[in-house]
This record gives C-alpha cells, sequence and structure tokens, in this order.
C-alpha cells in the first residue's frame, strides 16, 4: 500500500502493534508513570487507630461541657501521649489526657480539646470551651477501610498513587512491562557527538532527538546506534534488533535515492511491507513493516520530519503497547498571529509556539532538514490542502507536544 493517509497509516501501524501483557514488580519510586498490573486492596485501616488532630486535650465530652473562660473545667491530666506513641489507659470522669497531633485517641475519649482552649497545664488543665462528641476526632479507617480497593488495574502512577501505595505499606508495585525499542539510524555521513567533524560529515542528531522524547514517555530503548549505508549490515542489525524488540525505529534511507537501503535491507530479512509514504509534510517517505510479528517504522532522515513523525505515528503505538492513555494526542485550537509563508498543498505539520488561544511561528526556516528553529516550540499546527495558507487572524488547530 502506498500513499496512505496519516489516519490510515495508524489504523494499519496499530493493527500490528501488540498491547504488552507481561507484568514485573518494581520499587514505588521506579512506579512513578508506570501503569498498575493489578487492582491494590487495602489489607488494613488506615489510620489503623482513632488519632488527634489537634495538639491538645483528649477527654469526655460530658466533662467539658458548659465549660467558658469564666467557669472553666478543670480535669486531672493522667498521661501524655505523642504521635507514635500508644496507650492502653481507659481515660475516666474528670480526667484527660495530653496529646499530640497524630497520637493515638486512648479509649473512653470521644474528644479533643486545642491547647489554645486551655491553660496547657501539666498536672491539671483547665477548658475554656465545651467540645461536642467526636470533635476534633478522627476515626480509625479514615483514610481507607480494609478490603477497599485503592488503585485499579490499568491507572497511571504518579507521586500522589506512590503515596497511596506507601501508605498501604506496599514496597513492591505490580506494573506492565515497558516496551523493548531498538533504535537504528542509517546514513554514512553522520558522526556521534563528541567526535571528530570531518568534511562531509554532520552530528547525527536524529538518534538522540529520538531517544530523548521516548524517554519523556517513560521508555528507554535497549538499542541506540548508527548503521552504515549497506544492505547487508543493516539487514543483520535489523535481525539482531528483533531479538528482544517489542518496536524498531530506523530513520534514513527510506526514499528511492541510491543509498536508500531499507527497502533492501528489509526485504533480505523477509520483512512484510504494510505502507511506504504517507501524505504529510513532513514525513512522507515513511515506511511501515512487519518482521517476525514485530512492527518496524522506518522514518525519513530529515530531522524535523523525524520529530513530526514520532508525534503523529510512534506515540499511539506507546500508547497502545503501554496502555497509557496519558500519550493521547492533545489538540488545541488558536488564532494565527502572523503569516506563514509557504503554502499548503497537502497535509503540513507547522511548529510554532501556542499561549493564550494565539499561534507564534519561530524565527529561522521552515525546513524539514532544519530543526533549531523548533527550539522553543510546543504545538505542531496541522493544516490541511483547505487552509490555501495561514494567514494572521485566521483560525488553526495544532497538536500539544
Amino acid at each position: 500500500m502506498e500513499g496512505v493517509t496519516v489516519e490510515q497509516a495508524v489504523e494499519l501501524i496499530l493493527a500490528h502493534t501488540p498491547v504488552i501483557a507481561e507484568t514485573e514488580e518494581v520499587g514505588l519510586l521506579e512506579a512513578s508513570g508506570r501503569i498498575l498490573a493489578r487492582d491494590m486492596e487495602a489489607a488494613f485501616d488506615n489510620p489503623p487507630f482513632d488519632r488527634s488532630p489537634v495538639d491538645g486535650y483528649a477527654c469526655r465530652t460530658e466533662d467539658v461541657a458548659g465549660a467558658s473562660k469564666e467557669c472553666p473545667a478543670r480535669l486531672t491530666v493522667v498521661e501524655e501521649i505523642d504521635a507514635g506513641q500508644f496507650s492502653r489507659r481507659e481515660v475516666k470522669a474528670g480526667e484527660a489526657v495530653r496529646i499530640m497531633t497524630g497520637a493515638a485517641v486512648p479509649a473512653g475519649c470521644d474528644c479533643c480539646i486545642r491547647q489554645e482552649d486551655t491553660d496547657y497545664g501539666e498536672e491539671t488543665v483547665e477548658i475554656y470551651c465545651p467540645e461536642k462528641k467526636w470533635g476534633n476526632f478522627c476515626f480509625a479507617g479514615e483514610d481507607f477501610k480494609k478490603g477497599t480497593v485503592l488503585l485499579r488495574q490499568g491507572m497511571r502512577l504518579g507521586y500522589v498513587e506512590a503515596a497511596v501505595l506507601a501508605g498501604m505499606g506496599v514496597e513492591r508495585v505490580p506494573v506492565y512491562r515497558l516496551p523493548r525499542v531498538a533504535l537504528l539510524t542509517s546514513g554514512d555521513e553522520v558522526v556521534e557527538p563528541g567526535q571528530v567533524l570531518s568534511p562531509g560529515k554532520i552530528y547525527n542528531s536524529n538518534l538522540t532527538m529520538l531517544e530523548a522524547r521516548l524517554m519523556e514517555f517513560g521508555v528507554r530503548p535497549f538499542c541506540a546506534k548508527a548503521v552504515e549505508d549497506d544492505p547487508a549490515v543493516m539487514a543483520e542489525e535489523l535481525c539482531r534488533a528483533a531479538k528482544q524488540a517489542d518496536l524498531i525505529v530506523t530513520t534514513g534511507a527510506v526514499s528511492v535515492g541510491k543509498k536508500d537501503i531499507m527497502h533492501e535491507s528489509l526485504g533480505q530479512i523477509g520483512a512484510e511491507r504494510v505502507f511506504w509514504r504517507v501524505q504529510v509534510k513532513p514525513g512522507m517517505p515513511t515506511l511501515f513493516s512487519v518482521y517476525k510479528g514485530i512492527p518496524v517504522l522506518s522514518l525519513s532522515g530529515n530531522p524535523f520530519g523525524v520529530a513530526v513523525t514520532v508525534e503523529l505515528l510512534i506515540r499511539p503505538m506507546l500508547q497502545k503497547m503501554m496502555r497509557d492513555e496519558s500519550l493521547g494526542l492533545v489538540r488545541v485550537k488558536g488564532v494565527m498571529a502572523e503569516d506563514f509563508e509557504k503554502p499548503i498543498r497537502g497535509r503540513r505539520l507547522v511548529r510554532a509556539i501556542w499561549e493564550d488561544g494565539v499561534f507564534r511561528l519561530p524565527r529561522g526556516l521552515h525546513s524539514n532538514g532544519v530543526l533549531s528553529s523548533m527550539a522553543g516550540c510546543n504545538c505542531l499546527i496541522d493544516a490541511g490542502p483547505e487552509t490555501g495558507r495561514l494567514m494572521e487572524g485566521c483560525e488553526a488547530e495544532a497538536i500539544l507536544l
């Protein structure tokens, strides 16, 4: 199939994208951003005891009924209980215990008096106001009850969920395994950052961009390497990567030039071609194949084309693989603050900055091979052929990055 729309490309890709069912257990902090693999049920009440929400005195409501500054209730202080301590004493008529915030309320007490409403007494205390039954009183199980499902399977875990799990006493969290992704960039002209840039060479920005963006999605590729422009070498690397990968992403060598080796390399290993070329700029020469059940997405070598295709095609793949709805594309609308000079003859994605419902264009070239002008951009304007031109004042829609 050749020349599919973006929507058709996504549909075909997702039809060959597996949902990862394997699970693993990770530590609480490692679980941040991961997807919970089973329901988490509370094994006990939390807090496991009645506790005071104030610094003051725990006592019985009938002992402070009618208390006032002029006619205070006087109680004997029989004990002091700090947070973390537990008393087995039962408080009786005319008694009180000095208590701190978070401390367990002893039996016999049905309210707590704020210390500001007392004389701060040590052996006896004067209480200057009454309190209703169960006033300033936190019951056992106020946060959660034993047997309650607090977190559901499929939930994305964040800092609040990590704290809930910690409150449940959970140390290891069952989550779905992350996708194993291999990144392969082609091109004899590229060298890695840190190496000497000899004549005719450029630095390999695509590999860094892909790896960094996937890490922002929560995935750390297990393989990220540049491969020489040799069909047999690329075929060998594809076979090696496929032994571990859930997804293989390549960049470059997907057009029709002499060095566009991906077609031949994929043919050598017997990969099934699903589609080639997508009706969008940049990213048009995208090639999608399946090898031994593993999706292989081959992107253009142009940096801006790679940046666009990551959002349009790789994000939906990872969203499905990881069951992570937070990776879904978010679209916004706004008004152009200026003209985009190039005509829109087909579907085109344009780098921009969206703020307060207004789209501003970055300074610099809007070329497929230029990435520097995308720095600071937070969206891609999604313009169709019906747009004609993106003119100042016209409405537009964009995908947030």
